[in-house]
């Protein structure tokens, strides 16, 4: 079978097949479902800024996944890359009937859903590290292998995009921190197998928030993301916008999902925005 779609054609690498869409929607666009439509498309600079800019066309619920994305983006406008059919590069497009200040807790849900989805799917243990890396465990050292951006998208739309090394090998990865599925010694790193989980248990998640009217504790989303938490329990430096510094233990997570961190005088400071940097290992 041989085919010039993409770069190098999609069986180039045939630890990397490509994804079945045709099964992916049998299995995931459901009468009563929360996904109504999933597209997967060979090559796109980011599936966040395509869902975007469709948002006030699209209902809620639709899936964008890329085979390789060429101008991915994390957090503060970082870049993502990763060889072609390496990883899920998927955006889904949410327009949630909760309070819009509760929005911020989308971004800790998805974070829960990937984790809860991956360490069924491919038996990897997965930590959060906040407000929006995925962590896993290769030869006891702890690595990022995935991210979450979320983005304000049209009238009363929110579009969540989610980046996750599968494949790479050490010699693939993009910096010495970064990790895999792969790598942490998953018992499977079928794509298809990690999509489906992934969307599965995103929208359970995201059931039971909207349900609970976007209410973190009744929902159990604020448990379950303190439970999975590396961060909190940490000696943390929190790099906040205006280039202040703030450095102490991250004991918990408020009602807002901000961070809340004990500093040295005593006192404590919820961080809503940041890059937080952890200073010592856990335990």
């Amino acid at each position: 079978m041989t085919s010039s779609q993409g770069s190098g054609g999609p069986w180039s690498d045939l630890d990397r097949p490509p994804l079945n869409a045709p099964a992916l929607r049998r299995a995931l666009v459901l009468p009563d479902g929360l996904w109504t439509s999933l597209d997967v498309v060979t090559t796109t600079g980011s599936t966040n800024s395509d869902l975007a800019a469709r948002a006030d066309e699209l209902p809620e619920g639709a899936v964008l996944v890329a085979e390789e994305q060429t101008s991915g983006r994390g957090r503060l406008d970082r870049s993502w890359t990763a060889p072609a059919r390496s990883g899920l590069f998927l955006s889904v497009l949410l327009k949630p009937q909760v309070p819009v200040q509760r929005w911020g807790w989308l971004p800790l849900l998805t974070g829960v859903a990937a984790a809860t989805g991956l360490a069924k799917a491919a038996g990897v243990d997965m930590s959060l590290k906040w407000p929006n890396d995925l962590l896993i465990s290769v030869e006891g050292e702890e690595r990022k292998t995935g991210g979450i951006l979320a983005e304000r998208a049209g009238a009363d739309g929110i579009v969540v995009g989610l980046g996750i090394n599968v494949s790479l090998r050490e010699d693939e990865l993009p910096v010495p921190a970064a990790g895999s599925l792969l790598l942490a010694g998953a018992v499977s790193t079928d794509r298809d197998t990690l999509v489906r989980a992934v969307l599965r248990s995103l929208a359970q998640w995201y059931g039971d928030w909207v349900r609970a009217d976007g209410d973190p504790e009744a929902s159990g989303l604020q448990a379950a993301y303190a439970a999975g938490c590396a961060t909190l329990g940490r000696r943390v430096r929190a790099e906040l916008p205006g280039e202040r510094m703030l450095e102490g233990e991250a004991v918990a997570l408020d009602g807002d999902g901000r961070l809340v961190v004990a500093t040295e005088g005593g006192g404590t400071e919820a961080v809503g925005a940041g890059d937080i940097v952890h200073l010592r290992s856990a335990g």
